[in-house]
């Protein structure tokens, strides 16, 4: 891999740099609620949980087979004599003190009986015909049994406030017999496009669409995305390119939501009106951005009316996030830095893919993998390439990394995520990000 000087040009932030900026803008949003288990999936948990008990509650068989004391195993063996089977004990029943010389029957999740000291599996036992057993190997105290507490210990913190939860978080919370579980709200986002040129699929066929005309994509992508991040959204549509009209749609959304995003229109074109009605209603951030594709990218916020119980960043203002307008770009910031400001707003520090000391730029750690392609044009800004793992364990490229083309986007699997002024040749060693886990 080779590096060529990257020419700098004023303006241009780094994505650690904004990544800073923004999430210093952010606080977690105040409210929680208390939710059934089963209701529970993807949400951010509000409070420490602690056990009210040992897991497992009592020393209890791993295995299906023999519960036994093993000093008397090994001296039967070495005496060359059969143990009879004194008692039975399935899961779910507590069995009497085994009996000296005997062994008891015991089968998985079944708690062992006060005398034994081992589990031995039934595949080491020979059954006799009056139904007692020898064996041929003498197990060693301990093996096969699960020793109360081993996994969690009363009073243990199980789950830390800030776990995204997933199902095996919701599992562990239902084996400490928790119903419910409080929870941290949603943020409310609302999604709205502007643009004349922009038209809902199903509105118009593909034959009668007006010269200049193109579906909105964004809108679609960006919703579905939002609350796989755990949002609550409002679809507002698509606004006229209008001052007045974007005005309104932005006053009216403010009002009752957390965050708005729009796609397009923060640029400044005559028929831009993001912008100048932002900066009425409150206040805007352009950031030219050093990361390809999506180097525009606007942060500010709207004033609202403070409601009641709210405080901190809930009270007075609602925040506001422009994305580029080209759909590649607008996917790839929305992963790089929406997607880090809603953790920050939800609190959460763990769970569902978020990794425990992500770096300064929020990424996931990524994978060191080779490269099947060459990529001989360096850029002054970092580059996030689209590529696909292929079956001997490289990676190669979509052959268009134009930011208008999602094909490229519905195609790969991962980003590579390329550093400024760096070219690469085929077998270097790239840094891969795969896109399960940005989504998740």
């Amino acid at each position: 891999m080779s590096q060529v000087e990257a020419p700098r040009r004023p303006g241009l932030m780094s994505l650690e740099d904004a990544l800073a900026r923004l999430l210093g803008a952010a606080a977690v949003l105040p409210g929680e609620l208390e939710l059934p288990t089963l209701e529970a999936d993807g949400r951010v948990l509000a409070q420490d949980i602690r056990s009210a008990l040992d897991v497992p509650g009592f020393d209890n068989s791993s295995m299906d087979g023999y519960a036994v004391n093993s000093s008397e195993v090994a001296a039967a063996i070495a005496a060359g004599q059969v143990l009879p089977v004194s008692q039975r004990i399935p899961a779910g029943h507590f069995g009497p003190e085994l009996q000296p010389g005997s062994v008891a029957r015991i089968f998985t999740g079944a708690p062992v009986p006060e005398g034994a000291d081992a589990v031995q599996m039934q595949e080491e036992a020979e059954v006799q015909p009056d139904g007692s057993v020898r064996f041929q190997q003498a197990p060693a105290a301990g093996q096969f049994i699960r020793r109360r507490g081993e996994d969690i210990r009363q009073g243990e913190v199980v789950l830390a406030a800030g776990t995204r939860l997933g199902p095996a978080e919701l599992g562990l919370a239902a084996s400490l017999g928790l119903a419910s579980l409080p929870v941290r709200v949603r943020p409310r986002v609302a999604l709205f496009s502007t643009g004349d040129e922009l038209v809902m699929p199903g509105q118009v066929a593909p034959e009668a669409m007006a010269p200049g005309a193109i579906y909105n994509s964004n809108r679609y992508f960006l919703a579905v995305l939002l609350r796989r991040l755990g949002c609550e959204v409002s679809d507002l549509g698509i606004v006229p390119d209008r001052r007045d009209a974007t005005i309104q749609a932005l006053q009216q959304a403010a009002e009752s939501h957390d965050l708005i995003v729009t796609s397009g229109g923060v640029s400044v074109g005559e028929e831009d009106h993001v912008k100048p009605a932002v900066q009425q209603l409150g206040g805007l951030d352009l950031w030219q951005i050093a990361i390809k594709p999506g180097k525009p990218f606007a942060h500010g916020w709207i004033g609202r009316s403070v409601q009641a119980g709210e405080q901190g960043d809930a009270a007075g203002r609602c925040h506001f996030v422009g994305l580029p307008g080209n759909p590649v770009s607008s996917f790839v910031t929305s992963l790089l830095l929406v997607r880090p400001f809603l953790r920050r707003l939800q609190g959460v520090t763990v769970g569902l893919g978020v990794p425990a000391q992500p770096g300064a730029d929020g990424l996931p750690p990524a994978l060191a993998l080779p490269a099947h392609f060459d990529w001989p044009r360096a850029d002054r800004r970092r580059e996030f390439l689209r590529v696909r793992r292929n079956a001997t364990g490289g990676l190669d490229l979509f052959p268009n990394q134009s930011s208008g083309v999602l094909t490229s986007v519905a195609w790969c699997d991962g980003l590579v995520d390329l550093p400024a002024g760096q070219t690469v040749a085929r077998g270097d060693s790239v840094n891969f990000i795969p896109l399960a886990a940005l989504l998740g």
